[in-house]
């Protein structure tokens, strides 16, 4: 049984770390374009990346945990999964405090129903760009893509925390 939990957290944290390493990839193509273009194409993550992130990241938290508790203490194993599991709390973190309020603005205008738009209603305010400011645009887009590289290093370090507790032995 240790070594099912052990594998499937070491797979849903990979499964939360895609999304998250594909905006890291796009950023400095997406950075270039237009205020309209990227207004565009903003709500095309939705719903793909939501599904396959938050099936990484709720289940690879819970997995984590999970393979914590089933770790002694002692062993060394055990406090590179601690850090694996603080890694992915930080990345809960930063999805709330940053990364929502934006994804709020970003579908303001899309028709999401059922699961996406309860999701979508949870946690602080949208951010609103004031209609005389030409830049706020930019200062929404810069959060939330700033958000998501600090969420793909999170993610690589929980994971990469996860696979070396895997390998080590004491």
């Amino acid at each position: 049984m240790f070594q099912t939990v052990e594998i499937v957290s070491i797979v849903l944290v990979a499964l939360a770390m895609a999304p998250a390493l594909a905006h890291l990839l796009e950023f400095p193509s997406k950075r270039r374009l237009t205020k309209d273009a990227y207004l565009k194409v903003q709500p095309i993550y939705y719903p793909g990346f939501t599904i396959a992130g938050g099936i990484g990241e709720v289940g690879g938290l819970i997995s984590v945990l999970a393979i914590l508790v089933l770790t002694p203490q002692s062993a060394t194993a055990y406090w590179l999964r601690l850090v694996a599991l603080a890694a992915m709390v930080g990345r809960q973190i930063v999805f709330w405090l940053f990364t929502q309020p934006v994804n709020k603005f970003w579908l303001q205008s899309t028709t999401l129903g059922g699961f996406g738009e309860a999701f979508f209603k949870v946690g602080s305010a949208t951010h609103r760009v004031r209609p005389d400011d030409p830049d706020g645009w930019k200062r929404m887009r810069d959060r939330w893509e700033y958000s998501h590289i600090v969420r793909a290093a999170l993610a690589t370090l929980s994971f990469l925390l996860l696979v070396v507790a895997a390998v080590t032995r004491g």
